[in-house]
């Protein structure tokens, strides 16, 4: 019989006691504290340790650059709010005005110039335009058309959030060279940690906290309905989505708690990741409303209903607009019921800005409780573009960033007033939920990601040109 060589022995115990030491650690700060939601204030202190570490790199940067005269690209932070091009609110009526006394003036000095022997005539009072079409109303249009296009103020919501400072993850400096030595090891000492030390940390959570999720969910929907089953199946909920938070390292920081969503309302929030969800469900348990799919996201999908009164529709039912809200009415009609999830933007945006809500969610006649999520992309990009990224890459970039930073606020609840509509209801939760996170509020259908502009919107500005122009032959007919 043969003796094995004792490398080999040696190399068998050093695995063992390295996956022992692993999972023991896992176990202890990171599972057990997930269960009872607990926290050792590791996650706060690597977060101060990162900037510290950020705010040199970019001094650094900065000096080197300036020593060796290489510009310094800065993004438009301000322009990002308040748009390229400086312009005074006016409405159409006024500018139209504007447009034709400055043809008009252009036509006396013409004529001044052809005509000197005769007195020269006083200017035209500021007047409405009349009630005929004049050529130059067509700069108006050409006018409003080049502004869109230089100031851009959707497309550029589609895109990550430029950032000041390097976090040592991208170069956000374009035009950045070779600085230093020291900046170099400092950057290749972080790939080394992120995909070396934290990607493979993280991949083992997550498949822990999905399994656990899948399994669990799976045996308590066995159970006849009941508050234990209720009380079980929350407390899984959150045990599994808080493993989840910790395989992104995510901060979150929660505001306001005493308004978090009862039973029977609506969770409205903006929209900037699929990880919006683990976000918010990690601090309470909802009801989450979406398609059906295949594959992994399936499994979870029907282990989950098992345990808890998901909404889930089939590819043919979602576009089938009274269905879905006679399945939320029944929703929230049971008082005993989570309060449903929802994120009314329809798409993800890149964390800077809140976009048009659907109304569909607003016509149901429920408490509404809005929440504002927002990111620090300092630590890394939350935002999801789902027309450069798959689900699968874009997981792993989340995975093997430095951390997921964010402040949640929980709102007061709404309800709709008297005398108002679903699409007005909307925009006011909308204009809440931009305040309180700081975020700019856009009329802008976030649809147009995809979509060409609505003829919707064409109409709008030929009606309110022509209501300019009808209008003001009625006031002439009147006098």
């Amino acid at each position: 019989m043969e003796v094995p060589f004792p490398f080999d022995n040696l190399l068998c115990v050093l695995l063992g006691v390295s996956f022992t030491v692993w999972f023991t650690l896992l176990l202890v700060f990171i599972i057990v504290p997930a269960i009872f939601g607990l926290s050792f204030g590791i996650r706060r202190l690597y977060m101060k340790t990162l900037l510290k570490v950020f705010e040199w790199a970019t001094l650094r940067i900065e000096r080197g650059a300036k020593e060796k005269n290489h510009p310094l690209y800065k993004p438009y932070t301000d322009a990002m709010a308040t748009g390229i091009i400086a312009k005074e609110p006016t409405s159409l009526e006024e500018e139209l005005t504007e447009i034709r006394r400055s043809g008009s003036n252009r036509e006396l000095d013409v004529s001044m110039a052809t005509n000197s022997s005769s007195e020269p005539p006083s200017a035209p009072p500021s007047a409405p335009p009349s009630a005929e079409f004049e050529l130059s109303d067509i700069f108006w249009f050409c006018r409003r058309g080049v502004e869109s296009m230089v100031d851009d103020e959707v497309t550029k919501r589609f895109s990550a959030e430029e950032l000041e400072t390097w976090n040592l993850l991208t170069r956000s400096n374009y035009n950045l060279q070779h600085i230093s030595t020291r900046l170099t090891v400092l950057w290749g000492l972080g790939v080394l940690i992120r995909y070396g030390l934290l990607l493979p940390l993280r991949v083992t959570l997550a498949i822990t906290g999905i399994s656990l999720l899948v399994i669990f969910t799976t045996i308590i929907g066995l159970l006849p309905n009941s508050r234990a089953k209720s009380f079980l199946s929350e407390k899984v909920h959150l045990m599994c989505y808080r493993i989840c938070v910790r395989a992104l390292t995510a901060i979150i920081t929660y505001h306001h708690s005493e308004n978090k969503p009862k039973n029977g309302g609506i969770c409205v929030a903006n929209h900037t990741s699929p990880i919006d969800v683990i976000i918010l469900a990690s601090d309470g348990c909802y009801a989450m409303v979406g398609q059906i799919h295949g594959g992994l996201m399936g499994v979870i999908q029907r282990s989950m209903v098992k345990a808890a009164p998901h909404i889930w529709f089939e590819r043919s039912e979602v576009k089938d607009r009274h269905l879905v809200a006679k399945r939320l009415s029944d929703h929230v009609e049971d008082k005993t019921k989570l309060p449903i999830l929802i994120f009314p933007e329809g798409t993800c945006i890149n964390n800077t800005s809140v976009m048009m809500f659907k109304k569909g969610s607003f016509e149901i006649a429920s408490t509404v409780y809005p929440v504002a999520i927002k990111y620090d992309p300092r630590f890394g990009d939350a935002f999801w573009n789902s027309s450069k990224f798959g689900m699968v890459n874009y997981l792993l970039r989340m995975m093997s960033s430095w951390a997921i930073v964010c402040s949640v606020w929980y709102l007061p609840p709404m309800s709709r007033e008297e005398g108002e509509d679903a699409v007005q209801f909307a925009n006011r939760v909308k204009a809440a939920i931009a305040r309180q996170g700081g975020l700019v509020d856009l009329l802008w259908d976030g649809g147009l990601k995809r979509g060409k502009v609505k003829d919707t919107f064409k109409e709008e500005q030929q009606k309110l040109y022509s209501k300019i122009l009808v209008g003001t032959q009625e006031d002439h007919s009147h006098s």
